[in-house]
């Protein structure tokens, strides 16, 4: 059994991971930054309720030190799940303040909890880091013009994900006693794209559960969906 920590576990891909990984017999840590909706997932699940919001540095300072207090100082799995698509102007219209909200969460976010929770990960004897990123992330599909990403016109919240491929390819190089990976969970239908995805959340996060679970013998520095390896 892993202690397991998701950030952004209230819905969506979070709350499917938390409720698959709960089954599988893991400690689950569902966190949000909403006190009442997180504990209500928490509730409703039968997993620990932890607030933690991933744009706020005290938060996720207190949070570090709640965890470590009720798990004697370690974790072993770190799902850094909390995102946002931020606002989706044209592209001419597109503004520093619209990137850096989207940066805040899904770059930020992750230096963060990165920075708060690796002294716990390093306590454990199999740490593992799952970074959830995007298809749209990938510059080889965003230049790949047979490939659908390339039709996507999303500024802030595509190289926000590009970015945050390469903090897990940094952090796997620097860390190399973790497994840390990206996963692409690929067109899921969620409230991020107003649920228009073509996958359910349970397909979702067939890579996130599978990454999260991996062993002290499993990859690092990849980046994955649930088909297989997916191109930078």
């Amino acid at each position: 059994m892993s202690t397991i920590l998701i950030t952004g576990a209230n819905k969506g891909l979070g709350r499917e991971a938390a409720r698959r990984l709960l089954a599988d017999g893991h400690d689950v840590w569902a966190s949000a930054r909403d006190p009442e909706r997180g504990l209500a997932t928490a509730e409703e699940l039968g997993a620990r309720s932890l607030v933690l919001d991933v744009a706020d540095d005290a938060s996720v300072e207190a949070a570090a030190v709640e965890l470590a207090d009720e798990t004697g100082g370690v974790l072993d799995v770190l799902i850094n799940n909390a995102g946002i698509a931020g606002e989706v102007p044209q592209p001419e219209e597109l503004t520093a303040a619209v990137v850096q909200q989207v940066y805040e969460v899904n770059v930020l976010g992750v230096v963060r909890t990165m920075r708060a929770f690796v002294p716990l990960l390093e306590r454990s004897a199999s740490p593992v880091v799952v970074n959830v990123s995007s298809g749209l992330g990938s510059l080889a599909r965003s230049t790949d013009p047979h490939s659908p990403v390339s039709r996507w016109i999303l500024p802030a919240y595509s190289s926000s994900k590009a970015a945050l491929n390469m903090l897990t390819v940094q952090y796997a190089k620097a860390f190399p006693g973790m497994r840390i990976n990206s996963v692409d969970p690929g067109y899921t239908a969620t409230d991020l794209n107003f649920n228009t995805g073509t996958q359910t959340v349970t397909e979702g996060t067939d890579a996130i559960v599978s990454m999260a679970t991996v062993g002290s013998d499993g990859p690092t520095g990849t980046f994955v969906s649930r088909d297989g390896p997916v191109a930078w």
